[in-house]
């Protein structure tokens, strides 16, 4: 059995002296701050590939859990509780994912002495299968959607019509983050939705057990903050908007949600702390809602509990004032809140945009490689919360979210448009990111007037532009005189003194640079006491000079217009950030190796990850759209679909194969004419 809500954590405990984060990335570094403001020492536990990463050094202690993947060490509870022991550690925090909301582990947590930080075992039991946890909110009056379970030999059809027809929403039971999640639009899907959201579930959660949901195509995704401790006292802290998405996935929150009422704000308040207490809740905890409408008219209908701290509750912290870290710990240790409801309000607007290495223009596939770059701008206020720096490595066994990027604002107009602009300065070189699409979401007019229900990909498509020739010319030429100047390694350069000078006879020097499929040549003379002549492919001439270079930063003058950027460089590659966006480019060499060849007809892995079923075998006809591979990575599965008719006449990975980005995977021929 698990523990009831007010033991054995409560009561007036010592204060936490050392605590035990069982977590990685950027939520370890978030705990780790509040808890050394506190005074109190932190241990970080760690995998094999996060040994050099920032968490690690930042804690007090660390414990190698030995293992690569989150199954032999975030998720090994022995592991963990021995690493607790072995450092004398008091407390753990389970941070979000992983262990955080597993009633076993928090159970096995309060055995072996310890404080829990979070809620009880049986509350986290109780809203840990979603259907069971609609069940108990539909008693207690809280608003639902209708649900109905899919077990072995379910008709399909029928449960369908019981919600009243499609769409419907496929739903793992134990799930959460948007994993074991599919939309169904018509009967020929759904089967493969629910035999793909099972296998997903199962590998995420470790239990198959899934559900069909009436679905709204268009709602918002709105969520109620809630605080209790274990003296019977609990609040609310507002709530967050979540809506804007893919796959199920929040990358922007914001507090206060644009769409609320005064009336409708306190309807979910209240809906919130009956859920809550219906659970004999403590801790910090989010009840989440969905909200079909906007103002007076609008309704809402339970979704979940997130009985653990949440990724954007930055957002709440910075409109309330109120470290909810904090009120973690301090409610593990037996003390009181200290304020009631009367006390809490809301000043100004927050925003949140989560940064991934992911690829938007790819159905945002999740991307790996090194972080080369990562720096932020200093001029512009904002709040950080990263897990990575300049050196760190991401890789295909984690969630590759990067940093989550908070600005805070008297009016949501403001807080939107800095937040744009911090991203849009920011630099992050040598993985490819969402930077870029989350910087294009904050500047539509869909989001600046609130806009916001969960469609908002799909209805706007809010995808950036590339930039302009001017910007590529500009990012081209800071490149070439940047690397320049760092050869001559002397401040005499920037005067371009006699032993810089080369004899006008000489040709120009020449370098060619790749942006995406384009070649572009650049051929640079210099002028003596003025700057160099440059010419970038067939355009005039153009008289540029270095007006300074500090660090990784260049300003230049190309014919009365200045610009700065900052320069990321590793092999061969260039990461130019200039004031409009970062522009990526490859130096090639003058002597290209051309025996690489691609392989006709292959099909290729869009990401590093394991494969998990091939769905055809050679000789097999394939029509366009058929699926030929399924790829996880991150938890996450990735279809491999044909391009076109044709016939398999290789297979190249066979279940189980870890396999590389560009990988080929099937090689398909076109088929023989009729």
């Amino acid at each position: 059995m698990f523990s009831d809500s007010r033991s054995p954590n409560s009561g007036e405990r010592s204060p936490i002296t050392r605590l035990l984060v069982a977590n990685r990335g950027e939520i370890a570094r978030r705990v780790f701050r509040t808890a050394h403001a506190m005074g109190i020492a932190t241990v970080a536990v760690y995998a094999d590939g996060d040994a050099s990463a920032p968490f690690v050094g930042e804690a007090d202690q660390a414990v190698a859990l030995g293992g690569t993947t989150a199954l032999e060490t975030y998720l090994d509870m022995d592991k963990l509780l021995a690493a607790a022991s072995r450092t004398s550690a008091d407390a753990i925090h389970p941070g979000y994912g992983f262990l955080a909301e597993n009633a076993e582990f928090a159970q096995a947590v309060i055995d072996a002495g310890l404080l829990w930080v979070g809620p009880s075992p049986a509350a986290i039991a109780s809203m840990g299968d979603k259907l069971a946890a609609k069940r108990l909110m539909v008693a207690a009056g809280v608003p639902t959607l209708a649900s109905v379970e899919v077990a072995e030999g379910s008709n399909l059809a029928a449960a369908v019509a019981d919600l009243g027809g499609f769409p419907v929403l496929v739903k793992a039971a134990a799930g959460g983050g948007g994993k074991g999640m599919r939309v169904v639009n018509a009967a020929a899907g759904l089967a493969e939705a629910v035999s793909g959201a099972k296998r997903e579930a199962a590998s995420a959660f470790g239990d198959d057990t899934v559900f069909l949901e009436k679905y709204l195509p268009a709602p918002r995704h709105v969520e109620i903050q809630v605080l209790g401790d274990q003296h019977g006292h609990l609040v609310h802290l507002y709530e967050r908007e979540c809506s804007i998405q893919r796959r199920h996935q929040k990358i922007i929150e914001e507090a206060p949600s644009p769409a609320l009422s005064e009336d409708v704000r306190a309807a979910l308040g209240d809906a919130a702390l009956t859920a809550a207490r219906t659970i004999g809740y403590h801790s910090t905890g989010t009840v989440e809602f969905l909200l079909d409408g906007e103002g007076d008219t609008a309704d809402f209908y339970f979704l979940e509990v997130n009985t653990r701290i949440q990724v954007e509750h930055p957002v709440t912290e910075e409109v309330t004032g109120i470290d909810l870290v904090r009120e973690q710990l301090r409610v593990a240790a037996g003390q009181t809140l200290g304020y009631g409801q009367q006390d809490i309000a809301m000043r100004g607007h927050a925003i949140e945009a989560r940064l991934y290495a992911e690829d938007p223009a790819q159905g945002f596939l999740p991307a790996t490689g090194i972080v080369h770059g990562f720096d932020r701008p200093r001029d512009l206020a904002a709040r950080i919360d990263s897990g990575v720096e300049a050196g760190s490595v991401v890789g295909i066994d984690f969630d590759p979210m990067l940093a989550k990027v908070i600005v805070h604002a008297p009016t949501r107009d403001e807080a939107a448009r800095r937040l744009a602009l911090v991203l849009d300065r920011m630099v992050v070189a040598g993985v490819t990111t969402n930077r870029d699409f989350l910087v294009s979401t904050l500047r539509t007019a869909e989001f600046l007037a609130g806009d916001t229900t969960t469609d908002f990909i799909e209805r706007v498509t809010p995808y950036p532009s590339d930039p302009s020739d001017e910007q590529v010319v500009a990012a081209v030429r800071a490149a070439a005189l940047f690397d320049q100047v760092q050869n001559r390694r002397a401040a005499k350069a920037l005067a371009f003194l006699p032993s810089g000078y080369r004899n006008s006879s000489m040709p120009p020097e020449q370098r060619s640079f790749l942006y995406q499929d384009r070649q572009i040549e650049v051929r640079y003379s210099p002028v003596r006491g003025r700057g160099f002549e440059m010419t970038v492919d067939d355009g005039d001439p153009v008289l540029a000079r270095v007006l300074d270079v500090s660090g990784t930063g260049i300003t230049v003058d190309a014919d009365g217009l200045r610009s700065t950027s900052t320069i990321t460089r590793w092999d061969q590659s260039w990461n130019v950030q200039g004031e409009a966006r970062a522009i990526e480019l490859v130096e090639l060499p003058r002597f290209p190796d051309s025996s690489a060849e691609a392989v006709a007809g292959g099909q290729t892995a869009p990401m590093p990850g394991k494969v998990l079923a091939v769905a055809v075998e050679v000789g097999d006809g394939v029509v366009a759209g058929q699926a030929l591979v399924v790829v996880e990575a991150m938890k996450m599965e990735h279809s491999i679909a044909a391009p076109g008719d044709g016939v398999v006449t290789e297979i190249r990975c066979a279940v189980g194969d870890q396999v590389d980005n560009g990988q080929v995977l099937i090689v398909l021929a076109e088929p023989a004419p009729a």
